[in-house]
């Protein structure tokens, strides 16, 4: 499946070569566009199948990460599997209920926190800081991609999983 996965970025577009400058603020030759994958019927699927099989025999109450990157991501463990999602803000909706995390999650919950793509770690530590204020518990951190660029360093005290790492698009 990982296979599939990665011929699947190759062939959408979504691994460019260039000059970019990244969420991170990091400037690097390669962007990586996930969302070319986690929207693509097939990519969703593949990416889906590969967290459920990644979880597969962790005691998991929900899954969510930080939008917009984790939505997709989300939805589609949400539609295969049979474990509850929810979405993490950027910051606190300032009307309503005024919560920064929507979906379904409860404290005390053991939680896996997805993201696209990860360089730093920052989306995913935003996520897992919101949860942990909530009161959940982050059993594993999954990434379709880890740029190699230190999340695995930054989420070093957490169970990092990527699916793919850059060295693997890139040869």
């Amino acid at each position: 499946m990982k296979d599939q996965l990665k011929k699947l970025l190759i062939e959408t577009g979504a691994v460019k070569t260039g000059d970019f400058t990244l969420a991170s603020g990091k400037k690097s030759n390669l962007y990586i566009d996930c969302r070319k994958v986690t929207l693509h019927p097939q990519g969703a699927k593949l990416i889906g199948k590969i967290i459920l099989e990644k979880i597969k025999g962790l005691k998991v109450n929900a899954i969510g990460g930080l939008t917009l990157g984790a939505d997709p991501i989300t939805s589609a463990v949400v539609t295969l599997g049979d474990i509850p999602g929810f979405i993490v803000r950027k910051k606190e909706k300032e009307h309503g209920t005024k919560q920064k995390i929507e979906g379904i999650i409860e404290p005390g919950w053991n939680v896996v926190i997805v993201e696209d793509v990860a360089t730093t770690g920052g989306s995913a530590l935003q996520a897992i800081e919101a949860v942990e204020a909530f009161g959940a518990k982050v059993v594993k951190v999954i990434s379709v991609i880890d740029r190699e660029e230190g999340a695995a360093e930054a989420l070093s005290k957490y169970d990092f999983d990527p699916i793919l790492k850059r060295a693997d698009l890139t040869r």
